[in-house]
């Protein structure tokens, strides 16, 4: 364990993550921030909803310019995975592997996890994401998708509300059951039906690129789409929160205040990890909130510059 304690650790190194850091490195903080290398914003083409970028910004170039902003107030990412986080009686005590750190505060910007579609493999996956084929955030890319041919991968209540989000782009839409026919309710079925949405039965086998479609194997054979986005759910990284004892919703989001902190003192959350929208613009806003918070708080325990 190092005898050093830091102001804050910030785990993840998304937008989040790196919003945080340039604040907290502006406020003059002793801080660290760890990156295991795998925030889901890397996976984004070309966002066109972020403000400021009129033409778009991929994904990885937007982070480059985040870490570039923040290395020049000396907040360096450390290449590691926090595999352990608990609470001293005067300080966290972060994990990675063998190694230990201590901070005075803590701020957790995990992120989540998206669940990709079986049976496609990784290379065609970056392919179809890179072209656009293949797409996670309605949000984010519904626009994009505008009088297209799409398919949603998906069933029950998550499949049926995320196809319906995307009616509002589009009239040619296709809901593909992942795993044999679809599990919907009464309901369910009468908003598709509403909506005109077509609703096939799966599994979904198998996956090709086909000049410019993104070709879906089903149980009614193979379907081509402009585009296909899985409504599958994902993995909420909230575990480190809930091994130190913080609050976490039924879909295992960690809960916060309006200041960001979790229901352990000191430890603080922000972006996709926890419970709201996930976007870009939101987890920056959350992060910038956090850190402030975080400013305050280690302000009243001592000075912070002499």
């Amino acid at each position: 364990m190092t005898e050093q304690i830091d102001d804050c650790i910030i785990v993840g190194a998304g937008p989040a993550g790196l919003t945080a850091a340039i604040y907290l490195a502006r406020f003059h903080l002793a801080i660290r921030m760890f990156d295991c290398g795998t925030s889901r914003a890397s996976w984004i083409p070309t966002s066109h909803n972020h403000a400021g970028f009129p033409d778009g910004i991929h994904g990885e170039d937007l982070l480059d310019r985040m870490r570039e902003q923040a290395a020049k107030h000396g907040a360096l990412r450390e290449p590691k995975r926090v595999t352990d986080l608990a609470k001293d009686t005067d300080c966290f005590i972060v994990s990675c592997d063998d190694e230990e750190y201590r901070a005075r505060t803590v701020l957790l910007a995990t992120g989540v996890v998206n669940n990709r579609p079986q049976g496609i493999d990784d290379q065609l996956h970056r392919e179809a994401l890179a072209r656009g084929l293949l797409r996670y955030c309605p949000v984010c890319d519904g626009y994009e998708v505008t009088d297209k041919r799409v398919g949603v991968i998906g069933t029950s209540d998550h499949g049926t509300a995320e196809a319906q989000f995307l009616r509002g782009y589009t009239t040619d839409l296709t809901l593909i059951s992942p795993h044999g026919d679809h599990d919907l309710s009464d309901a369910c079925s009468g908003a598709l039906e509403d909506a005109g949405i077509v609703r096939v039965a799966g599994p979904c086998g198998a996956f090709e690129i086909r000049r410019d479609k993104l070709a879906v194997e089903t149980a009614e054979g193979w379907l081509e789409f402009d585009s296909v986005y899985p409504a599958l759910g994902s993995v909420v990284r909230s575990g480190l929160a809930r091994s130190c004892g913080a609050d976490a919703s039924e879909g295992d989001c960690i809960l916060v205040g309006d200041h960001m902190e979790t229901s352990v003192p000191g430890l603080f959350a922000a972006g996709d990890v926890v419970l709201g929208l996930d976007q870009i613009s939101h987890a920056m806003g959350q992060a910038g909130v956090a850190a402030t918070t975080i400013r305050n708080h280690l302000a009243d325990q001592k000075p912070i510059r002499r």
